[in-house]
């Protein structure tokens, strides 16, 4: 009886080893596996955003640029949803390794974070209700334009302010600001041409006019400071840019070619 039970004790004991070794094994391939935190509003289609009646997953042409640049890093993307007023700190407490989210790189925002080389230029526009009568900066003249907060339509807003008279208010995500003018608490507001001729195409009641923006670069990719992806992506994005990738996102989410 003592043989049976000592044999039986054996075989459980090699069993229990046998499957801490297969745990340790699994943990050490899950440790192994290099995963990049990406920081994004998904309010920016077709920069970033979600198609609510299909899933709740981020897409768009930031995501695949993302995952484009990080897979030949041997990286895979989390993408996390955040308010964009919070993403340049979201770098600095280390809840995201890098930030694509149409993102211009101001001089302020360089003081806290570091930024990649220009991967996107567009312009902006003034959106307003059809039948507003606001055609041209001029016509903004003792209206209320709604921007994003911390974005850098907002720095236009204020440009703008400094020669026509306008009322400035913030608002924490595009809808909102769109939301915003239809109900008639603003007269209108500053978007990104390509995210808003998005809003033109299925709100018929809207309309929009492009101008001439002071002091833009564009949009690049934000790091925390001394990064050492910053150069990594960097040198990834230069070869998407030479090969033709990078056109071939453009021409995916924005239907033609950069200028």
């Amino acid at each position: 009886m003592k043989k049976v039970l000592i044999l039986l004790l054996t075989m459980v004991m090699a069993i229990g080893l046998a499957a801490c070794g297969t745990s340790e094994k699994a943990s050490k391939a899950g440790e192994g596996k290099k995963v990049l935190v990406m920081g994004t509003s998904a309010d920016y289609a077709p920069f970033e955003y979600i198609e609510t009646e299909k899933s709740d997953e981020i897409i768009g042409f930031d995501v695949d640029l993302a995952k484009a640049i990080a897979g030949k890093l041997g990286y895979k993307v989390e993408v996390k949803d955040m308010e964009f007023n919070g993403l340049v700190q979201a770098l600095k407490s280390g809840q995201a390794d890098f930030v694509l989210a149409g993102m211009t790189p101001t001089e302020k925002r360089k003081k806290n974070v570091d930024f990649s080389d220009i991967y996107y230029t567009a312009g902006f526009m003034i959106v307003s209700k059809k039948d507003s009568g606001i055609n041209k900066l001029e016509d903004l003249k003792g209206k209320t334009v709604g921007v994003q907060l911390g974005s850098i339509q907002e720095g236009q807003a204020k440009e703008i302010a400094k020669t026509i008279d306008i009322k400035i208010e913030d608002r924490n995500r595009i809808p909102d600001l769109i939301q915003e003018i239809k109900s008639g608490r603003f007269d209108s507001a500053i978007i990104e041409d390509t995210v808003a001729k998005g809003y033109l195409t299925n709100e018929k009641d809207l309309a929009g006019f492009t101008f001439e923006a002071k002091g833009v670069e564009g949009s690049a990719i934000a790091f925390p400071k001394n990064s050492d992806l910053t150069e990594k992506f960097n040198q990834e994005l230069k070869k998407m840019k030479e090969n033709g990738e990078l056109d071939k996102l453009v021409v995916k989410w924005f239907g033609g070619e950069q200028k």
